[in-house]
């Protein structure tokens, strides 16, 4: 589909400045050709509806109403949907991003080579390894249209990795974090950085529990995390 950029701000009831920020910004699934917007019509709407905004079709009805965004979820549900994976064999960073974007449950294939480049777009700007051993790759933008709900895909290397990371040490395990919008990838980063903070768990993650035992544990950090309620 296309609309010229005015026609489209007006659609969405955004400024067209703003509108043309977003575009620059890669965090609207649409292109530019000269003063043209070309878009998916569908993968539009989903991105409007998880931002809450309006997105009007231009004909007699009235525009679709924002919807309400869902209610942010904890980590043991995300990561129990992204799931979790052992002996990842990499050489390298690319190789180790291309590895656990083959992992993420539930993709269509072109969704994944977007994946990816998105998270090598992001490891290109600084390192998401944040130390002690652990990197929580994840692309700079939401990835709008790709997944409706939050998860977090675990993937312990085969062997450790150097990620030129914070602190220099080699990771071992990538929590992979794809979020449908900002405020949840906020909500799910510090709810895993205030786990990975903790040296008995990065010990127990070293050996490499099962998914029930990983999940067990997440469970006991989030109790504390709520009983503080953060």
């Amino acid at each position: 589909m296309k609309l010229k950029i005015q026609d489209l701000a007006k659609r969405l009831a955004i400024p067209a400045g703003t509108l043309e920020r977003w575009i620059r910004q890669g965090r609207i699934p649409i292109y530019r050709e000269g003063e043209t917007c070309v878009f998916r019509r569908s993968s539009l709407e989903r991105w409007a509806s998880v931002h809450n905004l309006a997105f009007s079709s231009g004909g007699p009805e009235a525009a679709v109403p924002p919807v309400r965004p869902p209610a942010l979820e904890n980590l043991l549900p995300v990561m129990k949907r992204g799931g979790t994976f052992y002996d990842i064999e990499a050489s390298g960073v690319d190789s180790a991003l291309s590895a656990a974007a083959s992992m993420i449950p539930g993709l269509a294939a072109s969704d994944r080579e977007e994946l990816l480049a998105g998270l090598r777009e992001r490891e290109q700007m600084t390192s998401t390894g944040i130390g002690k051993g652990v990197a929580i790759p994840h692309p700079r933008t939401p990835p709008a249209g790709m997944i409706q709900d939050p998860l977090i895909t675990t993937c312990f290397l085969g062997q450790p990795l150097d990620f030129s990371a914070v602190d220099d040490r080699p990771v071992f395990v990538l929590f992979v974090m794809l979020s449908p919008s900002i405020k949840a990838h906020l909500h799910l980063l510090s709810r895993l950085s205030f786990c990975v903070r903790n040296d008995a768990f990065v010990e127990f993650l070293k050996e490499r529990p099962s998914p029930d035992d990983l999940l067990s544990r997440i469970a006991k950090f989030e109790l504390r995390l709520d009983s503080t309620g953060t």
